[in-house]
């Protein structure tokens, strides 16, 4: 199984749970679990589209209606012959309700029946359902499409917010990326110095980025709130 290089560690226990081993290049690997956009760059994880008529492949979409900027790595084609996973408590803002759904390659009808058999009898409950009932409504729909213009905005302001203050941004297409504070910061002390302040912002070093943090996108007022803790 091939996985991205900067990923959740859900990935990895999953595989080691189905006696999957990892491996580091897509040719090598039966099964190809891909991100588009990753968690937690914000980027589309390179290295694997080659592979689509050789391997099954997994996309994980659940930041795909987030993508403020750059493309999807798969053509509306190319999408139809993949697994796709998709949870949409992101774009919603209701994180803690934990529903998604699957939408298996067109010519696997056998291997989705197989997967539904695998299922339990109660996946979701009542609230995971009205979820996914209203995420697929057109209003629910437009109102995430109006939701990127303003989110837009406030990164473009959170992003040079931080570079004035002397934080390297990495590039990302979502509406969260990775920042470095500058350079001789101690960063485990920053960190705390924040939490201080009631500002937590997340470490990456479980994703293999240390000394990066991963940030969301956020209203001016939550940026002002960490720019005056940092001056602090």
């Amino acid at each position: 199984m091939h996985l991205p290089q900067h990923a959740y560690g859900d990935y990895a226990h999953a595989a080691q749970a189905w006696g999957l081993t990892g491996v580091d290049a897509p040719d090598a690997a039966d099964l190809v679990w891909a991100c588009d956009p990753a968690s937690p760059t914000g980027q589309n994880h390179t290295g694997w589209p080659g592979v689509l008529d050789r391997r099954t492949l997994v996309l994980d979409g659940a930041y795909a209606p987030l993508r403020l900027s750059g493309a999807p790595a798969l053509t509306a084609q190319q999408r139809d012959t993949v697994w796709q996973l998709f949870s949409p408590n992101k774009a919603l803002g209701l994180t803690g309700v934990r529903a998604a759904y699957a939408i298996a390659p067109v010519h696997a009808q056998p291997a989705a029946a197989a997967l539904d058999v695998m299922a339990p009898s109660w996946v979701l409950g009542a609230h995971g359902v009205a979820m996914l009932h209203n995420w697929a409504q057109p209003e629910a729909q437009a109102w995430v499409a109006q939701s990127l213009d303003v989110l837009r905005a406030w990164k473009r302001q959170q992003i040079s917010t931080l570079e004035n203050a002397g934080w390297t941004v990495m590039p990302s297409d979502a509406n969260f990326f990775c920042a470095r504070p500058p350079e001789g910061c101690d960063f485990s002390a920053l960190l705390t110095t924040l939490r201080g302040h009631g500002i937590k912002l997340r470490d990456t070093t479980s994703f293999g980025l240390p000394g990066w943090a991963r940030l969301g996108v956020l209203a001016p007022e939550a940026v002002d709130a960490l720019c005056g803790a940092l001056q602090a």
